[in-house]
């Protein structure tokens, strides 16, 4: 193969601003804060060379996409991180050669083969593609062919922990594009960036923001990119309620957002279709929970449950405001996820939630139930309330009697006795971890199941 340096020269001025960007990355993030941060350390060694990179292509009868052979012989090619990958996305960028087994054990034959995946695979297209690999009965061979078809033309760039990888689309109209992908078989996603390197600077320019600088921060990639106000403009501009959906999801992942714009995205909340203002109630609730409270308020009585997520997820602090809504939607409570983030916003509010709970350990449904057995046992004067946990001691869910010993927990009162001593006539072998929790109970008063049995 002959290598063509005309061929990058499109990138001179991008890879100017990522070497600079490099380096004030580093100055921003000296905490090595962001994830993967602490293994790479914002190092890439020497660029690779041109025989290097022609020999990797030779081998595998490929052509490298020119935005990823710019970043490997003009940047850098491998560092310190997991695997000696460079500095990067997640646990960095592998060095060329590295992982190109991390999606199929023969390379050679499907790296160069025509891409299968595309970007927006619906769920029944990926199951079809995939279906062969989940046949109990397929031989060694064809599952490592069947894996060669489904991840052709991709070649991994980098690690995300545990089974995701970044991959880069080698040929076909998406050539030089990031893939996300996760070798446990989930739905593989684009990152929105139209080649690596608009990637990677990306990454680069959300270190600089800060965005990326949080515990909370979200997985690199996985949301649409650029600035509130680009984002803001095309979602206004999309016809596609996808590309919708994903502008309000990129906005909901930034750090913070300034007052003007908080401004404009309430207006966009009250003008959006009902399709899209779920979402923007998320995003206001997270950046201003004051302007966001009567939208709250409003809302509740439309989908209580999403306003208690949001609530619990970006202003937990305020979980005492809410008890009325709370209240409400506890009084004929049929959801699970309903009543489990009520449980939440009880837990962290602090008031006395007993009254509202007791009823629902009799509730019909047994997620539910044990969902109530788990919150009285947070209560600190669990004995004056013996009664009903002795009720769940005899529920007839498995589930429910093994929430209810763990709630226990603590609680020596000699009235359990004889509760106890029920359950080891009704479970006189190990089911669901209930003599285990109950060996715990009666370690508590100085007992064993042995001793109980007598």
């Amino acid at each position: 193969m002959v290598f063509k340096r005309n061929a990058m020269y499109q990138f001179d001025e991008q890879i100017a601003r990522i070497k600079i960007k490099l380096k004030a990355a580093e100055q921003t993030d000296k905490a090595l804060t962001a994830f993967g941060a602490q293994t790479h350390q914002y190092i890439l060694h020497q660029p690779l060379s041109v025989t290097a990179l022609l020999d990797f292509e030779t081998r595998y009868k490929i052509v490298l996409p020119e935005c990823y052979k710019a970043f490997l012989l003009l940047v850098g090619n491998g560092g310190v991180s997991y695997a000696d990958s460079a500095a990067g996305p997640f646990y960095g960028i592998y060095p060329l050669g590295t992982g190109v087994d991390d999606l199929t054990n023969a390379p050679e034959k499907y790296l160069g083969a025509p891409v299968k995946i595309y970007p927006d695979i619906t769920i029944d297209a990926w199951q079809h593609l995939i279906k062969e690999t989940e046949e109990d009965d397929i031989s060694d061979e064809a599952y490592d062919a069947a894996l060669g078809n489904i991840y052709a033309g991709i070649l991994p760039i980098g690690s995300q922990g545990c089974t995701y990888v970044h991959g880069l689309v080698l040929n076909g109209e998406h050539a030089g594009r990031v893939i996300n992908l996760d070798t446990d078989g989930q739905r593989p996603q684009f990152c929105f960036e139209d080649n690596f390197l608009d990637w990677y600077e990306r990454w680069l320019d959300e270190i600089l923001s800060e965005d990326l600088l949080t515990d909370a921060a979200p997985w690199f990639g996985y949301t649409m990119g650029g600035s509130v106000e680009l984002l803001l403009n095309k979602y206004h501009a999309a016809i596609d309620p996808l590309v919708k959906h994903q502008c309000i999801r990129g906005i909901l992942s930034k750090r913070s957002i300034s007052p003007v714009m908080i401004t404009l995205l309430e207006k966009a909340y009250q003008d959006a279709d009902p399709a899209y203002q779920q979402e923007w109630l998320g995003v206001l609730t997270k950046f201003n929970y004051q302007l966001a409270k009567p939208h709250l308020l409003a809302y509740s009585a439309i989908n209580p449950l999403p306003v208690l997520q949001f609530v619990w997820w970006y202003a937990k602090d305020k979980s005492a405001e809410w008890q009325a809504l709370i209240t409400e939607s506890l009084r004929g409570v049929t959801d699970e996820e309903t009543f489990r983030f009520c449980g939440y916003l009880l837990l962290e509010s602090n008031i006395d939630y007993v009254p509202l709970i007791i009823p629902l350990t009799t509730h019909k449904n047994p997620q539910i139930r044990v969902s109530a057995f788990y919150l009285l046992g947070k209560i600190a004067n669990k004995a004056a309330y013996l009664d009903v946990f002795i009720q769940g001691l005899h529920d007839p869910a498995n589930e429910v009697i093994h929430t209810t010993l763990q709630a226990l927990s603590g609680v020596k009162d000699k009235r359990l006795i004889p509760a106890y001593q029920q359950l080891t006539a009704r479970f006189p072998m190990e089911q669901d971890y209930i003599l285990s929790n109950l060996s715990l109970r009666l370690e508590d008063m100085g007992i064993s199941i042995s001793e109980l049995k007598q």
